[in-house]
């Protein structure tokens, strides 16, 4: 599972996207995310990857970038995003 990508995808196809997102493009400062959006994503992430998210935790530290929010994914799910990325790579 590439959460980078299930991010990209869910972004994309439910906010203003008109070019696609970066990794690290920052979705808070372009407007693509406002208040209301980031509860939708972090609805989603809760939801898509069975985690809970504390009100604490939503911080542009946490959720600025898709990089940002696929690291906070990973750290949650003991996942290992830089194995997944190795892995695309052989694939590729």
């Amino acid at each position: 599972m590439d959460i980078r990508v299930v991010l990209r995808e869910f972004i994309e196809r439910n906010f203003w996207v008109r070019d696609g997102v970066g990794d690290d493009h920052s979705l808070l400062d372009s407007g693509i995310l406002d208040s209301t959006g980031l509860v939708e994503v972090v609805t989603f992430l809760e939801s898509r990857f069975e985690i809970a998210i504390a009100d604490t935790e939503i911080i542009p530290e946490n959720f600025e970038t898709i990089a940002r929010m696929s690291a906070f994914v990973a750290r949650r799910t003991g996942t290992d995003e830089r194995a997944d990325e190795a892995l695309r790579r052989v694939g590729s």
